[in-house]
């Protein structure tokens, strides 16, 4: 790797699987020292030892205020100072429609989603302003962007995370302070078997399935992987991106731009040959 993240400290939650635990990886190849947060204690503290003294885990849960006020204050503590916030814990939210998903599953889902990326921002930014420097990092997602990519709360929290980045990003952004956020497409990784109700590590080995399934979805003709946002959050977090704030880096091979192109020739198609099918009136 080429150093690009080197003498910055950064925290990633949800760090110990998929995207986070990529990001993880590949921050501590390009020097930054980074805590990972998350809620698997073994899995984290297993990462941790593996990839060096540069490389810590805290146990947290995003969803308290507790838990994430203490991220912020160890990383401090241990590493001397804060330049990236990687807001990346997530959960799947209950499928179904609107008048049979239980409260409390909406509840829980938005503290976590929304909640998380709140409190990480809250706390974050008074050591970033402090500083005049730093970069926060919230994963949205092409749910937040169209209807019809995820369940309704999933949607509707990733819509908020991604106003939310810009709203946040307009004051900070006066110390110098970046908020950006990456809304991932279809990217092949355990959460959709954890939607499934699948257990975490049966649900983890269900990312060489997804390759395969979302190969159609985009015009660029594979899955997205976690390499994808994990090296777009290397950008957002090096010195390479410091006049970018507020923006959602939308990282999903083209779903986003509309109906594919062969998919819309073959319905022209169809639709001539009605036309020509047709009677004369």
């Amino acid at each position: 790797m080429s150093g690009r993240l080197e003498g910055k400290v950064a925290i990633i939650t949800g760090g110990t699987s998929g995207i986070g635990q990529r990001t993880v990886e590949i921050f501590a190849e390009e020097g930054a020292s980074v805590l990972i947060a998350a809620r698997r204690e073994e899995e984290g503290r297993k990462l941790a030892d593996a990839l060096g003294d540069n490389v810590d885990f805290l146990k947290t849960d995003v969803s308290l205020e507790t838990d994430v006020k203490n991220m912020i204050d160890f990383t401090v503590e241990r590493f001397g100072k804060l330049d990236c916030l990687f807001n990346n814990a997530g959960v799947p939210a209950a499928h179904g429609s609107i008048a049979e998903i239980p409260f409390e599953n909406y509840e829980y889902a938005m503290s976590v989603l929304l909640g998380g990326v709140f409190l990480g921002m809250k706390y974050a930014a008074p050591v970033m302003c402090a500083q005049s420097s730093g970069s926060i990092i919230n994963t949205g997602s092409v749910a937040g962007i169209l209807a019809g990519y995820s369940s309704i709360v999933y949607s509707a929290a990733k819509a908020a995370v991604i106003h939310m980045t810009k709203v946040v990003a307009m004051e900070l952004g006066e110390s110098n302070v970046r908020v950006n956020s990456i809304s991932p497409g279809g990217i092949a990784t355990g959460i959709f078997g954890k939607a499934a109700g699948l257990p975490v590590d049966q649900a983890e080995k269900t990312a060489e399935v997804m390759k395969q399934a979302l190969v159609g979805m985009q015009p660029i003709r594979r899955a997205g992987i976690v390499d994808d946002i994990a090296t777009a959050a290397v950008f957002l977090a090096s010195d390479e991106s410091t006049f970018i704030n507020g923006h959602d880096l939308v990282v999903d091979g083209g779903l986003t731009g509309g109906r594919l192109w062969s998919v819309q020739q073959e319905g022209m198609s169809a639709l001539q040959q009605a036309l020509r099918d047709a009677p004369d009136s």
